[in-house]
């Protein structure tokens, strides 16, 4: 099956999976506990990664979680073209470049001008976490996204 077809799906959630796999979610929230990076840099990269693969569970979390570090809305709004925005300093645009070619890393296989730009903002360790980050929230949005995870804020309409 192509990868390109379209296909239909509902919002309804599917099976908690998370009753299932109790020591491997355990283990990637253990790891998220371990990351050291800036907060405001893993917030924007994990947004950013969830907006481009279209995790609205993600989306909703990090989005509120940004938003209650005292990220504004304008900023967060800009996620979705922070290569057109000046609203990012030259730090978190190297982390959002990243963020975007790990996420397609079958796509871009993270260039090497990109890596570049990172490790000019970035010490060694930082880099490492910022991969890390990437590859975390990608595993997250995977699994959001298989499972039909609602985002916690959204309420059903009244029947």
């Amino acid at each position: 099956m192509s990868t390109t077809e379209t296909h239909t799906h509902t919002y309804a959630p599917r099976p908690d999976l998370t009753k299932h796999i109790g020591g491997p979610i355990a283990a990637m929230q253990r790891l998220e506990e371990r990351i050291e990076l800036d907060e405001t840099i893993r917030e924007l990269v994990k947004l950013r990664t969830s907006f481009v693969n279209g995790c609205s569970f993600c989306i909703d979390m990090h989005w509120t979680a940004a938003r209650a570090a005292g990220e504004s809305e304008q900023r967060l709004a800009q996620i979705a073209a922070w290569d057109e925005s000046p609203y990012f300093d030259a730090r978190e645009r190297a982390a959002l470049a990243l963020a975007d070619a790990v996420t397609d890393v079958g796509g871009t296989h993270v260039p090497d001008d990109v890596w570049e730009v990172a490790a000019q903002q970035f010490s060694e360790a930082e880099l490492a976490n910022l991969v890390v980050v990437c590859a975390a929230i990608n595993f997250w949005n995977r699994f959001a996204i298989s499972a039909r995870a609602l985002p916690a804020s959204w309420v059903a309409p009244a029947a």
